[in-house]
C-alpha cells in the first residue's frame, strides 16, 4: 500500500514539523514484545523517558521483575542500588533500540535518547547529584542515553558539572521561565568549561523539560476566583511559548554561535507533563498546541493513542505570540504571582517524584522476603 499523508500515522506526522516524539513510559513488557520497536517504525517515536513513578508502576504491576529481584537482593540489601540494577537494565535495552535512531539522518545523535532520572532525595544535593549522574552514566554505558536531573537551584552546578563532563542530561521539573534561562546558561557554562579543558563538544546532547498540565491545575482555580475563567488552559502553553522565545534568544547569540562553531548541540526544550489533566479539554491539548522545530514533546502512552485519532499536526508554536504575552500580562494584573506558583510546583514536584520512589523500594524490599 501506498504511504499517503492519510495513512501516515498522526504521531509520525508531527515529526514533518521539527518535533521529536519521545514516549513517556518504560517497563519491560514494552521492550520485549517489540511494542516498543513498533512505536518507532509506525509512530515515529524517537526517544523514551522515564522517572521514579513510572518505575514503581512498572515493577509493582508485573512480575516482570520478581526474579532479578531475587537475585540482585543475594548480593545486596540495599534496596536503592537493587532498584537501579533493575533500572539500568531496561535503559540499556531500550537504548539499543533506539539504536538506529540515534544513528539516523544527517546529524548523528540528533534523537533516539533514553532517560534515566537520579534519586529525587538529591533534588537539593548539588554533590549527590553529581556522583550519581556520573556513576548511572559509566554503568548504563550507552551514548544514547541521557540522565535526568531535577532544575533545582542546586541542580544548576550540578547540571553544569555533568555537561562538563560529557554527560548526556535532560534537565526535568521545570516551570519557571526564569530558570528554565539559568538552565540554557548552565548547560552552555558546561560546555565552556569542557571545551576550555581541551575536550570535544560535539557529541554532547540536552533537553530542558518544560512541564506544562500541572500549571494551568494550580492555576485554573485562580483564574475563575478572579473572573478569569476564559483564560483557563491557557496560562502553561503561553509561558511555553515564551520560554521558546528565550530558547531562540540564548541559542542564536553569540556566546551560542562560538561553542556551534565547535560542534556543539543546542539544548532542545522538550514538553513536559501534556497528558490533559482535566478532562473539559481535548486529550491532545498540550500536544496540538506546542509544535514546533528544533522541539522535544515526551508523551504518556494514554496520550500519544488519543492523538493516532484525535490529534492535529501542524506547526502551531509561532502562532498567537502577542495572545501568549497577553495571557500573562492578565495573570500579573490579577495579583497572580507566576514566579512564586512556579516555584510551589518544582518543590511539590520533588515531593511528588519521592512519594513513589520511597513506595517503588518498599515494593522492592517486600519482593525480596517472600
Amino acid at each position: 500500500m501506498e504511504v499517503t499523508k492519510e495513512t501516515t500515522s498522526k504521531v509520525k506526522r508531527i515529526h514533518d514539523f521539527g518535533q521529536s516524539i519521545w514516549l513517556d513510559f518504560i517497563d519491560r513488557d514494552i521492550i520485549k514484545s517489540g511494542r516498543l520497536k513498533d512505536l518507532i517504525d509506525n509512530d515515529g517515536v524517537r526517544g523514551v523517558t522515564s522517572n521514579p513513578a513510572i518505575f514503581e508502576k512498572a515493577i509493582s504491576s508485573s512480575s516482570d521483575y520478581d526474579a532479578d529481584i531475587l537475585e540482585i537482593a543475594k548480593s545486596t540489601q540495599n534496596y536503592e542500588d537493587l532498584f537501579y540494577q533493575l533500572a539500568v537494565k531496561d535503559i540499556q535495552a531500550a537504548a539499543d533500540i533506539f539504536e538506529g535512531v540515534y544513528n539516523e539522518g544527517e546529524v548523528v545523535g540528533a534523537d533516539g535518547y533514553v532517560s534515566l532520572e537520579v534519586s529525587p532525595r538529591l533534588a537539593l544535593d548539588t554533590q549527590g547529584t553529581i556522583d550519581q549522574a556520573i556513576d548511572l552514566w559509566h554503568k548504563v554505558a550507552r551514548k544514547n542515553v541521557m540522565i535526568k536531573i531535577p532544575g533545582t537551584e542546586a541542580g544548576l552546578p550540578a547540571i553544569r558539572q555533568a555537561i562538563a563532563e560529557g554527560i548526556n542530561i535532560n534537565v526535568t521539573l521545570l516551570f519557571g521561565l526564569e530558570r528554565y534561562r539559568a538552565v540554557t546558561d548552565a548547560y552552555i557554562s558546561g560546555l565552556e568549561d569542557r571545551l576550555a579543558k581541551g575536550e570535544s563538544i560535539a557529541n554532547i546532547a540536552s533537553v530542558a523539560s518544560f512541564f506544562l498540565s500541572r500549571i494551568d491545575v494550580i492555576i485554573d482555580p485562580m483564574l475563575e476566583a478572579k473572573g478569569l475563567k476564559h483564560l483557563n488552559g491557557q496560562v502553561a502553553i503561553a509561558s511555553a511559548k515564551k520560554a521558546y522565545e528565550i530558547y531562540q534568544e540564548v541559542f542564536n547569540s553569540e556566546r551560542w554561535k562560538k561553542l556551534e562553531a565547535q560542534g556543539a548541540k543546542p539544548q532542545r526544550l522538550l514538553w513536559a507533563s501534556t497528558g490533559s489533566k482535566n478532562p473539559a479539554f481535548k486529550a491532545t491539548k498540550y500536544v496540538d498546541a506546542l509544535i514546533g522545530p528544533n522541539t522535544v514533546d515526551t508523551v504518556p502512552m494514554e496520550t500519544l493513542e488519543a492523538y493516532r485519532t484525535e490529534g492535529e499536526p501542524e506547526d502551531r508554536l509561532f502562532q498567537d505570540l502577542d495572545e501568549a504575552t497577553y495571557v500573562l500580562n492578565q495573570l500579573e494584573e490579577a495579583g497572580i504571582n507566576l514566579a512564586q506558583i512556579t516555584q510551589q510546583l518544582e518543590d511539590e514536584g520533588v515531593e511528588k517524584f519521592i512519594g513513589p520512589y520511597d513506595k517503588l523500594l518498599k515494593a522492592i524490599e517486600d519482593q525480596t522476603k517472600k
